[in-house]
């Protein structure tokens, strides 16, 4: 049976998009493979959760949040600005 070996090189990049909890994650991959920007790669030890190659490509979509089967195992965390909150305006009397 041939095996599959990958080969990257980390991209640097100051967003940390997806942050795994290792208490929670089987490392079953699914999130690697449901992943529209093929930023995650399948961890090449058994049973940890995928590398997070190139953050900096990530779309945000949650692909990989709503298809993990362990709730809290992994978390999407957008960029500081896209995080702002709008007040609303009230018009004046």
């Amino acid at each position: 049976m041939n095996q599959t070996v990958y080969s990257y090189r980390p991209a640097d990049c100051s967003t940390r998009p997806i942050i795994y909890d290792q208490s929670l994650c089987v490392g079953c991959n699914r999130c690697a493979d449901v992943c529209q920007c093929d930023i995650l790669l399948p961890s090449p030890v058994k049973g940890e959760h995928p590398v997070v190659a190139y953050p900096g490509e990530c779309y945000y979509c949650g692909a990989c949040v709503m298809v993990c089967p362990r709730k809290g195992a992994i978390r999407l965390q957008h960029p500081l600005m896209n995080r702002a909150k709008f007040v609303p305006v009230i018009p004046r009397s």
